[in-house]
C-alpha cells in the first residue's frame, strides 16, 4: 500500500488556510445575521439584477415624491391657517360693527372704530404670512410680501377718500380702489407686491400634481380687507364731524364682512380640496413604497434560521480545525520514539 504524506510546513498552511476560509463564511454569517440581508446578492437575484434594480429607482422616485408632499401639506396647511384667522376676525368684527351703528354714543362707534382698526392690521399680517422663506400669496414672486402693509393701505384710502362727504361716496370710492385693474392706481399697483402669475403646480405623485394658485389679489380677499377697511377708516377719522355719516359707514363695514364669509368659506373650501387630495396622494404612496419594501425584503432578505445554523455549523468547524490543530501540533519524532 502507498502512502501520501505531506510535510510539516505545507500542513500549515493548508490548516491556515482552511482557519481563513472559516472566518470569512463566519464574518459573512455574523453581517447577514446582523442586517438580515443577503451578503451576496448576485446569488440572491441569480444574476439578474433588473428587477433589484427597479425596485430601487421605484424607490428613491418615491422617496422624492414624499418630500414634494411633505412642502406641498405645509404650504396648504399654513396658508389654511392664515385664511382661517383672517376670517374669524372679520367674524369677530362683524358683530360690533352692526351694533355700534344701531346705537346713539359716538364713543362706542369710535371704540368698536378702533378695534375695526387694530384687526385690520392683524388680517393684513395674516395674509403675509411665509412658511420656509416664501411667501404664501405672493403667487411666483415668493421672496416679495403680498401686501406691502396694512398702514400702506389706510394711507392710499384716505387719499382716495379726500373730498368725499357721504357715507356712499366713501364707499364708492374705497371699493373702486380695491377693485381697480393691473395700470388704474388701486391696490394692485400700490400695495399688493406678489406677481400677477399663480405659483407653479406642485409634483406630488406620478402623472399627479396639485395647484395652489391663491394671492393677495384674489377678489374674495379684497373684499375681506375692502370691508374691514370701511371701518378702520372711521377710526382714521373720515367723515370727522359727521356722527351718522360715520355709524353708517360703520354699518356698511359689518355688513360687508359678513357678505365675504361666503367668498371666504368658498375660497378656504378650494384650499380644503387640495389638501385632500394631497394626504390622499401622500397615503397611496406611503402604501405603494411598503409594497416595494416587501418585494426587495423577499429578494434580498437572509432566512434568520438558516442563517443561525450555518453560524453554529460554522463555529463548530472552527473550533474542530483549533482542536485539530492544537494535537498535530504536539506530534514530533522525539515524542513517538520515548
Amino acid at each position: 500500500m502507498n502512502y501520501v504524506s505531506i510535510g510539516d510546513m505545507a500542513q500549515a498552511f493548508q490548516m491556515r488556510r482552511h482557519n481563513v476560509e472559516l472566518q470569512k463564511h463566519l464574518s459573512r454569517l455574523t453581517e447577514e445575521m446582523t442586517t438580515g440581508v443577503r451578503a451576496d446578492l448576485a446569488d440572491a437575484v441569480s444574476g439578474d439584477f433588473k428587477v433589484l434594480a427597479g425596485i430601487d429607482r421605484s424607490l428613491r422616485t418615491l422617496d422624492a415624491y414624499k418630500t414634494a408632499t411633505n412642502e406641498a401639506a405645509l404650504f396648504t396647511e399654513t396658508l389654511q391657517a392664515a385664511l382661517e384667522a383672517a376670517q374669524d376676525m372679520a367674524t369677530d368684527l362683524a358683530p360690533g360693527l352692526l351694533t355700534a351703528a344701531t346705537s346713539t354714543s359716538a364713543t362706542l362707534v369710535d371704540t368698536t372704530a378702533g378695534d375695526a382698526r387694530q384687526k385690520f392690521h392683524a388680517v393684513v399680517s395674516a395674509l403675509n404670512t411665509g412658511v420656509a422663506d416664501r411667501y404664501l400669496l405672493s403667487g411666483t414672486a415668493t421672496d416679495r410680501k403680498p401686501i406691502s402693509g396694512s398702514q400702506d393701505i389706510l394711507d392710499a384710502l384716505m387719499v382716495a377718500v379726500a373730498g368725499q362727504v357721504t357715507t356712499s361716496g366713501v364707499e364708492t370710492a374705497v371699493a373702486a380702489w380695491f377693485d381697480a385693474p393691473p395700470g388704474g392706481g388701486g391696490y394692485l399697483d400700490q400695495v399688493y407686491g406678489g406677481a400677477a402669475t399663480a405659483l407653479a403646480p406642485f409634483q406630488i405623485g406620478p402623472g399627479d400634481e396639485v395647484t395652489m394658485d391663491v394671492t393677495a389679489a384674489d377678489p374674495a380677499l379684497r373684499d375681506l380687507l375692502a370691508g374691514m377697511a370701511l371701518g378702520a377708516l372711521v377710526a382714521e377719522g373720515v367723515l370727522a364731524g359727521d356722527a351718522t355719516g360715520r355709524a353708517l359707514l360703520a354699518k356698511r363695514s359689518g355688513e360687508a364682512l359678513i357678505s365675504s364669509g361666503n367668498q371666504m368659506a368658498a375660497l378656504r373650501a378650494r384650499i380644503g380640496t387640495v389638501e385632500a387630495h394631497i394626504s390622499n396622494t401622500a397615503t397611496r404612496n406611503a402604501t405603494e413604497a411598503s409594497a416595494l419594501e416587501i418585494a426587495r425584503n423577499e429578494l434580498t432578505a437572509a432566512d434568520p434560521y438558516n442563517t443561525a445554523s450555518a453560524l453554529e455549523a460554522v463555529q463548530t468547524q472552527i473550533e474542530t480545525l483549533y482542536t485539530l490543530t492544537a494535537r498535530l501540533s504536539r506530534l514530533s519524532l522525539a515524542d513517538f520514539l520515548r
